[in-house]
């Protein structure tokens, strides 16, 4: 271990019969390092503290600390105690063990030593490998059963591979427990569920050791029906919170960089606007961020300036870049100059929205590009549904994402447009970015197309998100300017008169329905 240090927690419930002899079961060699053991008596109604501290007073030559809860805070909250203990007194790693001794001590070294050696950031002892050798050491059928229906169902919604997840011997590296939250966990026995699904989230390493099983007469404390409901209740929860649909501040582990991805290979806000902009066309990316969809629209031998607040980094598909707040309005640019403005998820996150577009529509030029738009759809069908059941909960991403100061639906945002100075000429629904959820396979494809066809039924109620074609309309100045100029021609030059009609040649309309082609 060298100068690491390792915290023994044993969590004490009701275990006076148990208590002592899984202490003397701790090898030597793990006393021999620098090792405390903390036991947390969780207000027990027998002598399981009174035996914590005799043993301690028996062993002065090891490092042992006996506390005792005068309210029972559970079977979570009881190893949310243990782990701030192990933060607060500046231990390396943490081992958890059971005070019943259900989970062998004489595993110790070996499932501490990957994350002492840097291989792992947790490390589980799992009873899995061997449902034959689980049975044999007497666990019961229904748990074996139970255990692993509920190992399965978890791994396929986490996308993990674990053998287990219901193993309560488990080793953490105490780093790892200061980024995740484990505080906002269960006071429950799902504690080891939730605290599982944030390592994962934050991307740690856990590793699975193969640990013998015994089952003796200890009294188990677990309502096992209850128990699986809260497992694949939070297990579907982590998920729904990507969805945006029900936050969980438990599992907003995740950095922007992963939350604002591009969502690319299946209909979305991007796939869609990476279609809609013409080969070679000239793109303003407003709020273009890293520069990934800039990127991509290189791809098709497009030229894009790209706008934020925040310097992009290398993208090396930004042909040129502006750096500006989007809140101050738009940057003092020649829209003649594009083909294609972009805004993405853009008119949620400004002040006012209205202000922006009005001030975008008098920019120069504003009346020759197209401008591709979307927005969330707050009246998406889950979300009314939501709100229907008192519920209407703001989150890190999706439709209420947390920066989001607007909120739209269809309507709203046809209405924004046409008050603004815009002429709409197609809407779009977005469905839901099912594979960024729950994972790019069969089930995410299936739910985006069965989205897609429900979008068909009813764009308003269906779709996640809306993106919009529009144009800007001449402004009154415009307007005049070019009677002036009109009036100026005819007084020096009059147009022919159509012999058919008397009348002139009609106007050309000046905002075509469908996107132009890149000039020359």
């Amino acid at each position: 271990m060298g100068s690491r240090r390792l915290l023994i927690f044993i969590v004490a419930y009701n275990a006076d019969r148990t208590l002592e002899e899984v202490l003397d079961r701790i090898p030597e060699s793990v006393w021999a390092h620098a090792t405390r053991v903390l036991i947390i008596d969780d207000a027990s109604q027998d002598r399981t503290f009174e035996v914590g501290l005799d043993y301690e007073r028996r062993h002065p030559g090891r490092d042992i600390e006996v506390l005792f809860n005068p309210v029972n805070q559970g079977y979570g909250g009881n190893q949310k105690l243990g782990y701030q203990y192990a933060i607060d007194h500046g231990f390396d790693v943490v081992a958890l063990l059971h005070g019943d001794g259900q989970y062998a001590p004489e595993k110790l070294a070996e499932l501490v030593r990957p994350v002492l050696d840097g291989e792992a950031d947790a490390v589980m002892g799992t009873r899995m490998v061997s449902p034959r050798a689980a049975l044999a050491g007497g666990m019961p059928l229904y748990k074996l059963a139970g255990n692993r229906i509920l190992t399965w169902l978890q791994n396929r919604l986490l996308g993990t591979r674990m053998s287990e997840f219901h193993s309560g011997y488990r080793v953490y590296s105490v780093r790892a427990l200061q980024q995740i939250p484990f505080e906002l966990d269960t006071n429950n026995f799902h504690f080891d569920t939730e605290i599982l699904i944030q390592l994962f989230r934050k991307g740690f390493r856990v590793l699975e050791i193969p640990i013998p099983v015994y089952y003796g007469d200890e009294i188990c404390h677990v309502n096992g029906l209850a128990y699986a409901w809260n497992v694949i209740r939070t297990t579907i929860a982590s998920r729904v919170h990507d969805l945006g649909i029900l936050y969980q501040r438990k599992y907003d582990l995740r950095s922007p960089a992963e939350i604002y991805g591009l969502k690319l290979g299946y209909r979305s806000s991007h796939t869609m606007a990476i279609e809609r902009v013409p080969a070679g066309a000239r793109v303003l990316d407003l709020g273009c961020g890293r520069g990934l969809l800039a990127a991509e629209l290189a791809g098709k031998g497009c030229i894009v300036h790209g706008v934020d607040d925040r310097d992009p980094g290398e993208a090396p598909g930004l042909a040129a870049f502006t750096r500006h707040d989007l809140d101050d309005g738009p940057p003092a640019l020649d829209l003649a100059d594009f083909d294609v403005v972009l805004m993405l998820d853009v008119l949620e996150h400004l002040h006012s929205p209205e202000a922006f577009l009005a001030t975008l529509h008098r920019l120069p030029g504003a009346n020759q590009p197209q401008f591709l738009i979307s927005v969330p759809n707050v009246a998406f069908l889950p979300l009314r549904l939501r709100l229907l059941a008192g519920g209407f909960e703001y989150g890190r991403e999706g439709i209420l994402d947390l920066t989001h100061r607007r909120l739209f639906t269809a309507r709203s945002l046809r209405r924004l447009l046409d008050q603004s100075g815009y002429r709409l000429h197609e809407v779009w629904g977005v469905p839901a970015p099912f594979p960024k959820a729950i994972g790019d396979g069969r089930l995410g494809r299936m739910l985006t197309a069965l989205n897609g066809l429900a979008i068909r039924v009813s764009r308003r109620i269906f779709a996640y998100q809306l993106m919009v074609r529009a144009t800007a309309l001449p402004t009154v100045r415009v307007l005049l300017d070019r009677s002036r100029a009109a009036s100026s021609n005819r007084r020096n030059d009059p147009p022919p008169v159509d012999a058919g009609s008397g009348r002139g040649p009609a106007a050309a309309d000046s905002h075509p329905g469908e996107l132009r082609k890149p000039a020359g």
